[in-house]
């Protein structure tokens, strides 16, 4: 059974249909990627995915549980993260205790706590040891007493990530993670995402980059105008001859 099912998933806004019918499903430690021109309806889809909105119709069950509808902190406590194509830290934090936030989701204190310091002493250590042990294990130790401002845009974007797996989900979805990224940071992030999947953590991502995307990737969904046009391996998708039109035009076929 997959780790995330979409059926026949539908979003509307007003006259337009953001998503149409959009099926598919993510097996478990799998990275799955969601391309498409701007306007297909991917962050439309993520945000169905994440609770950001409910799905007009269709069903979307996360760990055989349906979650669509659930608020966002409810599928958060499901398992399932994510990132945001605009960068979220706190600004006036440091690198380690913006991550911190992200375990404390998981604290019995809670983020309110954390971020006020109210919690135990003990739960607190507890929150920063784990917070320091995944900063290392994604290699951004260093940056721990660095302020989030002093970061450069691609360091932000790691610890973002490395917030964003704090609360020891079982998936992550990541939203255009490579977006403003020049190229060594773009391979420093595939090599991210590689340790991501080798540590259990299933992946979704929606991405601009086709280099990322075919070199990560397990599978990939495309979709246009809101619909699904493929759902296959990369080399599949790439000669789908209904892909190389929406992405070249009728010319190019």
């Amino acid at each position: 059974m997959p780790l995330l099912e979409v059926s026949s998933v539908s979003k509307r806004f007003g006259g337009v249909k953001a998503v149409n019918e959009v099926s598919f499903g993510v097996e478990k430690r799998m990275v799955k990627a969601v391309i498409g021109p701007n306007g297909a309806g991917k962050t439309t889809l993520f945000n169905l995915i994440s609770g950001f909105f409910a799905p007009d119709s269709g069903e979307i069950r996360f760990a055989g549980r349906p979650i669509q509808g659930e608020p966002l902190h409810r599928v958060a406590a499901m398992g399932l993260s994510r990132t945001f194509q605009h960068i979220r830290l706190f600004p006036h934090m440091t690198a380690l205790e913006n991550v911190m936030v992200g375990r404390h989701l998981r604290s019995r204190a809670g983020f309110l706590a954390g971020m006020l310091r109210l919690g135990t002493r003990r739960e607190e250590r507890e929150v920063r040891d784990a917070a320091q042990e995944l900063m290392d294990f994604l290699g951004i130790a260093a940056l721990a007493d660095a302020e989030a401002t002093s970061l450069s845009y691609g360091q932000q974007r790691a610890v973002e990530l490395a917030r964003a797996l704090a609360p020891g989900p079982e998936m992550v979805l990541l939203d255009e993670p490579a977006a403003g990224l020049n190229m060594r940071e773009t391979a420093d992030l595939s090599r991210l995402i590689g340790r991501i999947r080798d540590r259990g953590v299933t992946v979704l991502l929606v991405e601009h980059d086709m280099s990322l995307v075919m070199g990560i990737s397990d599978e990939v969904v495309v979709l246009s105008y809101g619909e699904k046009i493929a759902d296959a391996d990369p080399r599949a998708v790439q000669r789908d001859p209904q892909v190389v039109r929406v992405y070249l035009g009728d010319d190019e076929c």
